[in-house]
């Protein structure tokens, strides 16, 4: 994973902070080159869904693009670590790593709590590296949930 990649993710997360959205980007990659192809960020008060978190609206687009039903031979960095929704959907799809920049104490599902990729009945093990830009990924939610407050 490359900072052209993290930038991009971390725009994103800053869109849906001006729109009034939890500040989350997630973008979809080719795991051999780096090729971007798919981004989003999220939208749950947008589209009033609460399914439209950042990686299940960017997995979307990245299925829609690739015409397959998996992911094999791509990446997800996602700014925050992934709740067991998304975490489920990632592992559903192939992935082959997950990238996050923020842990989750409270709804992270990779590292905290269920800790889905580790479980003994998950079918798709995947890599997963986080903490990456974690201070400022981190930082970015600390300001949008203390606006809240």
């Amino acid at each position: 994973m490359n900072e052209t990649i993290f930038k991009k993710a971390y725009q994103l997360a800053i869109e849906a902070f001006k729109a009034d959205e939890v500040p989350v980007g997630a973008v979809i990659f080719k795991t051999q080159t780096g090729e971007i192809i798919a981004k989003a960020r999220n939208r749950v008060e947008e589209l009033k869904n609460p399914l439209a978190h950042a990686e299940m609206l960017c997995i979307g687009k990245a299925l829609k693009k690739t015409g397959e039903k998996r992911l094999n031979g791509y990446s997800l960095f996602v700014t925050l670590e992934p709740c067991a929704m998304c975490a489920g959907a990632i592992g559903a799809v192939r992935l082959d790593n997950l990238f996050f920049g923020a842990y989750d104490p409270k709804s992270g599902a990779v590292c905290q709590g269920t800790q889905v990729f580790t479980h003994p009945q998950t079918h798709h093990k995947i890599k997963v590296i986080g903490g990456i830009h974690e201070s400022e990924c981190g930082d970015l939610l600390k300001s949008f949930f203390k606006a809240k407050r």
